[in-house]
């Protein structure tokens, strides 16, 4: 993956909107995913892999520990400038050693990992970073269901390495993982009318996007 391929322009084409693609009930929405996943006793320290401009950690409360990487400098430019309370680096998400130190009670990577080759080796140092029971959530277009002609027609990042299925990505999940959950998930910028974020249990065999909790095994 060329870290070129993630830096301003990247933004100014794929996410021009940023800010509209993350509005605060969408970042709130992943913070209560985060905290009914955390396990009793883990530490409340958390890493978001791919963090890009960290809205979303500065979504989580004072009780947190906030990290947060990514591979593009201009997007961990942007986070430090954003969100003085949290550390941040530039690194790739496979990253041996991990850019930061110590265990984390919760890895989060939303919306990366369709963007990343090597996904055992994701895995691997997601496991490497978690406590003992820490959490691993994540977010990823899907392209089956009655929505898959939609996103398909939608999608024009380029940076898309992996289009698969929901299925595969759960068998993928839980090949490295203990999955607590999943939702489907409904995601789009209205140009007029805002963003629109909803979460299903009910459809989600069937929405553009799913979230998945997973736990570190056994």
């Amino acid at each position: 993956m060329d870290p070129a391929s993630f830096e301003a322009a990247y933004y100014r084409t794929c996410y021009r909107d940023y800010a509209r693609h993350n509005p605060p009930r969408k970042l709130r929405f992943y913070a209560r995913m985060v905290e009914r996943s955390l396990a009793p006793g883990v530490p409340r320290r958390i890493h978001d892999i791919g963090c890009g401009f960290g809205d979303f950690l500065g979504a989580l409360d004072a009780s947190w520990e906030l990290c947060g990487s990514d591979l593009s400098a201009f997007a961990i430019a942007q986070a430090v400038a954003r969100h003085p309370r949290g550390a941040f680096k530039v690194a790739a998400a496979a990253a041996d050693p991990a850019p930061f130190p110590g265990a984390f009670g919760v890895v989060t990577a939303f919306d990366v990992l369709e963007h990343i080759p090597d996904l055992d080796a994701v895995a691997a140092a997601v496991s490497r970073q978690l406590a003992p029971s820490g959490s691993f959530l994540f977010a990823v277009p899907v392209y089956d269901g009655l929505t898959s002609p939609i996103i398909r027609a939608l999608d024009h990042d380029p940076t898309h390495v992996h289009k698969w299925p929901r299925r595969r990505w759960l068998e993928w999940a839980a090949a490295h993982f203990r999955v607590l959950d999943w939702l489907g998930a409904v995601r789009y910028l209205f140009p007029l009318l805002g963003y629109l974020h909803l979460t299903t249990r009910l459809l989600r065999r069937h929405t553009p996007s799913i979230l998945v909790a997973c736990r570190k095994g056994p």
